[in-house]
């Protein structure tokens, strides 16, 4: 029997086996079921249809890990219409790009951020402005609450396939204009299964939303966490103090973020005497960039929690890999932590390579460089009206997969560690050196408290490692360190041609949303009076 993966599934089957059971934190106080949940947004989809939005209209939805979140996107899908997140940490402008880009019909904006949307309100296609506060915003925008509440749970939910795209997810643009990822039903189907199977997550969950929703639908959570019928604990951001607090105060079981949320965790966690965990025990997911040894040992060891990394790409929905693999990391073992640390193996029905120039898979021998290449369905199926981004994504050392632009080395048991991006590998002398390792090093250094390394233009080696390093006392005219400490640091635990000898101190860190850092910038402001970069990144 072949029956059709739709993302409206998710929530139809929460209804149905947990309609009494609690859904929803709200970050107002409020508290709603699955029915409730289920109802708020069917009212939500009779508004739009009311309001002529129809299958394949595209609706941007700009908010932080609200409840207005879920119930837009959720009214949003099931009527076909196409999902559209937005990241709400850009400006006007780049609102204007997207919006245009997309053909946006509508929004729901966050009375925080509905502002930015105003601004350029006259110059995008947009006709419905929705929001949460009206009172708190310029212009004319309608009440989300006020439009639920008066309007009936009624709408025509129309024949879907799953070969239909349902959701644009926008890049970061480090490389040009943000390209919209064009995920369909299917891919986001089989996505939120592969999440739900690898990140065991069980109808007894209690789901923290640190990670953007924006950002990849929250790595598919909005349907994996609904679909099993777990409990979403929504936020308006990242607050130390509050995710502590909400971690005991809601039994949260489970949490995904950045490694910086983890440090940010960290710190707080030694200038204040808080408990790490309510009645559930907790596991933690990390991603956008390797987290040090050091976090992982101390979000396990000091938090009692458990850590597994997850890698992936926007264009991948985004799981590629993940190190949430019990039968080849002894917990017992000193070598654990350097493990976990990995990006891991494949998830199922996924084919993950490391491939050299001509498209052949590297020796598993943890030494020699590839780029990372993947096959599965959850990849995209293009970018929306770009296809010659989107033929150039799937062609390059092997015609087909999408090639991630990221480098990397597999062990002896197929578990893959990125040394670095295609465009950040240092090329000093003729060697490569990889950005990571520095970087790993210098976060071991009690006085480090975030960290990049670029390469830097060199007249003798062409190229050589650079740390731009923000201090543990976050005052960089004032450091509890000096340049020549850090080096002399990196020359006792590294090769010599590896060793830091370039070190700038820093308030903070260009960074994305989910908390990568931008390094494309560095790179930028470090180069901008070369003709080239030897790597030509």
């Amino acid at each position: 029997m072949e029956v059709p993966l739709l993302v409206t599934d998710f929530l139809d089957r929460a209804r149905k086996y947990f309609g009494d059971q609690e859904a929803i934190v709200a970050t107002t106080g409020e508290r709603f079921t699955y029915e409730e949940f289920g109802d708020r947004a069917d009212r939500f989809s009779a508004v739009l249809q009311e309001r002529g939005i129809e299958k394949g209209d595209r609706v941007a939805v700009l908010d932080p890990n609200t409840h207005y979140h879920l119930e837009a996107a959720y009214g949003i899908m099931q009527l076909g219409a196409i999902h559209a997140p937005l990241n709400y940490r850009l400006t006007p402008d780049d609102y204007d790009y997207l919006l245009n880009d997309a053909g946006v019909k509508a929004i729901f904006a966050d009375y925080e951020y509905a502002e930015k949307i105003e601004a350029v309100r006259d110059d995008v296609p947009t006709e419905l402005f929705i929001t949460n506060d009206p009172d708190a915003v310029e212009g004319e925008w309608e009440d989300f609450d006020a439009l639920v509440e008066g309007t009936e749970p009624e709408y025509d939910r129309p024949e879907m396939a799953e070969d239909d795209i349902i959701t644009i997810n926008y890049t970061s643009g480090t490389t040009g204009d943000p390209k919209g990822v064009c995920r369909t039903h299917r891919t986001e189907s089989l996505h939120a299964q592969l999440v739900t199977i690898h990140h065991e997550i069980t109808d007894d969950d209690v789901y923290l939303w640190t990670l953007p929703m924006f950002h990849v639908n929250g790595w598919g959570h909005i349907y994996a966490v609904t679909g099993i019928g777990a409990k979403h604990v929504c936020t308006r951001g990242v607050d130390a103090g509050q995710i502590f607090e909400d971690i005991t105060d809601e039994d949260v079981s489970f949490l995904c973020c950045a490694p910086t949320v983890l440090s940010m965790l960290g710190e707080y966690y030694d200038a204040n005497d808080v408990a790490t965990e309510g009645e559930n025990p907790m596991r933690v997911t990390a991603a956008g960039a390797a987290a040090p040894e050091s976090v992982i040992e101390m979000v396990e060891a000091e938090f009692g929690w458990h850590f597994r990394q997850l890698y992936g790409a926007t264009e991948t929905g985004p799981l590629i890999s993940t190190s949430a693999t019990r039968r080849l990391i002894d917990e017992d073992s000193e070598e654990r932590f350097a493990l976990k640390k990995r990006q891991g193996i494949a998830p199922l029905a996924t084919e993950v390579d490391v491939v050299d120039e001509d498209g052949d898979v590297v020796p598993w021998d943890d030494e020699t460089i590839g780029e990372i290449v993947v096959k599965g369905n959850q990849v995209m199926d293009g970018y929306w009206e770009k296809p010659e981004a989107t033929e150039e994504a799937f062609d390059g050392r092997r015609e087909g997969w999408f090639h991630t632009g990221d480098l990397a080395v597999v062990n002896e048991h197929g578990m893959v560690a990125i040394q670095d991006r295609d465009k950040d590998i240092i090329i000093s002398g003729g060697e490569n050196i990889s950005s990571i390792e520095l970087e790993d090093t210098l976060f071991d250094h009690e006085a480090v408290g975030d960290v990049a390394v670029i390469p830097s233009p060199s007249e003798k080696w062409g190229e050589t490692p650079k740390a731009f390093v923000v201090p543990s006392n976050e005052d960089p005219e004032n450091p509890p360190v000096a340049p020549d400490e850090l080096t002399e640091f990196t020359k006792e635990r590294l090769a010599g041609y590896k060793v830091v000898h370039r070190v700038e101190f820093v308030d903070e860190l260009p960074k994305t949303a989910t908390g990568k850092i931008q390094k494309f910038e560095l790179r930028e402001q470090e180069w901008d009076e070369e003709d080239a970069m030897v790597g030509e990144g």
